[in-house]
């Protein structure tokens, strides 16, 4: 599928845990069991295009708000990925 660009929001639910979803040009997902552990997010996603599949998600939060991780794509294995916090409007 090549590389790939989306936006992913965030709402942490201020208990440790967050909630949101992510889009991109292949479509939208939500995401699920999101947790943050100091600077450390993880959650999943269900993607269903352009095959169903369960995405495992980890990113470390640099302190400039720029972050890195990796998606666990089971038998694709892991794709690494980089992102940069935007504030919301």
């Amino acid at each position: 599928m090549g590389q790939q660009s989306g936006t992913m929001t965030v709402v942490p639910d201020g208990s440790g845990g967050f909630s949101g979803g992510l889009s991109g040009s292949l479509g939208s997902m939500d995401i699920q069991n999101g947790t943050i552990d100091g600077d450390t997010l993880r959650w999943q996603m269900k993607m269903t295009s352009p095959m169903p599949m369960k995405l495992d998600c980890e990113a470390t939060v640099g302190a400039g708000g720029e972050a890195s991780g990796t998606v666990d794509a089971g038998l694709f294995g892991k794709m690494p990925f980089r992102a940069t916090k935007h504030a919301a409007n």
